[in-house]
């Protein structure tokens, strides 16, 4: 079956939500994967988002985080210091969701400025609550797009700490859990070594191979021992994608 890339990268997205987890959704394919996750092999995760809706079950596309289609047979609506004080900060969130303008080989991520803090080429929004989640969900799912400019040695500037510059730094800086898990990009998807902790590709998508990773990554960047293509979507997935999770192609209907 023929299929886009964002729709691969919203099908991997999902997968990695577990039945009966607690995610904290971002805004664009994030949300996708959150309700394709519901509607296939996750039916009893709960998903939060930022605006303080607990337990979403959207009917239409969202387009964004703050959608009122959100609220409408949710458990709670409440406000951002009870989503991430009572929720995320004690640790109930198993796995969260957030993007970024540039990350590093060790899963720190950039969504501050490029170029210099204080005489910045671009300025970019900032933190939002990817600082939040990135330091305290369980565990973490970067999706972003990737080439030269994003995927860089080292970010311009720390928004959000993945393993900030390697092993055990992480609970040198006080934080109490979690870093980045995978990062799912438009060219592959990549984990984590346990020991290291660098990026590493575990998977390309298919009709590309490792010399298009190794071309779209600013670093000699290292590869699984069984590095593979990854899993095609089915079409389960791809019909539930297209007909319950986007059918007005929101997020989905621009070329890749």
């Amino acid at each position: 079956m023929e299929y886009k890339l964002a729709e691969l990268m919203a099908i991997c997205a999902a997968r990695e939500i577990r039945d009966g987890e607690i995610a904290f959704i971002g805004t664009g394919l994030p949300m996708l994967g959150g309700m394709l996750a519901k509607a296939t092999h996750a039916p009893r995760a709960l998903l939060i988002f930022e605006s303080g809706v607990v337990d979403a079950r959207p009917k239409r596309t969202p387009l964004s985080i703050g959608d009122a289609c959100l609220v409408p047979g949710a458990a709670m609506l409440c406000g951002l210091s009870e989503v991430f004080g009572l929720i995320l900060q004690p640790g109930y969130v198993d796995v969260g969701f957030i993007g970024a303008a540039q990350i590093d080989r060790f899963g720190n991520l950039n969504t501050s400025v490029i170029g210099d803090y204080r005489a910045p080429k671009v300025r970019l929004p900032g933190s939002g609550g990817g600082n939040d989640i990135g330091s305290l969900a369980n565990r973490v799912i970067v999706v972003m797009k990737q080439d030269t400019r994003k995927f860089v040695p080292k970010v311009d500037y720390v928004t959000t700490p993945g393993y900030l510059d390697g092993p055990g730094a992480r609970e040198r800086a006080g934080l109490p859990r979690g870093g980045p898990a995978v990062v799912i990009t438009d060219k592959g998807i990549y984990r984590f070594d346990a020991a290291t902790k660098e990026m590493v590709c575990a998977t390309y998508h298919p009709g590309l191979g490792v010399e298009e990773i190794r071309n779209n990554v600013s670093w000699p960047i290292r590869f699984a021992k069984d590095v593979h293509p990854t899993e095609p979507p089915t079409p389960k997935e791809l019909r539930v994608l297209r007909e319950e999770c986007d059918p007005e192609g929101i997020f989905l209907g621009g070329a890749d």
